[in-house]
């Protein structure tokens, strides 16, 4: 960080008129209002592998060398459902394909709320 960025103040959590701890670890929601992206600007660079799985299906290897153009490989989910999206192999949330100028896309409609261990 530069000099000039400005700096949150902390509450001082051992005065008597301290707010209370909120167990689930969330904030209150003004404090989320005055989040901005720069706030994570350190990690703009860091490397994520993002997939999106549309099904998935077992098979042997030597059903898997007889595919070739035009097969058509029946995967374990149904039209319509739920996609899983996966950022560095860890299931972060749901979506829809969606077609945006001729070109495939995934839109989030659930984020998936990880457990810490």
């Amino acid at each position: 960080m530069s000099d000039n960025d400005s700096e949150v103040p902390l509450p001082d959590l051992n005065s008597a008129d301290a707010p209370p701890v909120d167990p689930a670890g969330l904030q209150p929601e003004e404090d989320h209002s005055t989040r901005i992206a720069s706030d994570l600007e350190a990690v703009f660079d860091v490397p994520v592998q993002v997939s999106a799985v549309l099904g998935r299906s077992k098979m042997d290897v030597s059903d898997l060398l007889k595919l070739g153009p035009g097969t058509v490989l029946e995967l374990d989910r149904r039209v319509g459902e739920a996609i899983d999206i996966y950022v560095n192999n860890r299931l972060v949330a749901r979506g829809e394909v969606v077609l945006v100028e001729d070109k495939l896309g995934v839109t989030m409609t659930e984020i998936i709320q990880a457990e810490r261990a």
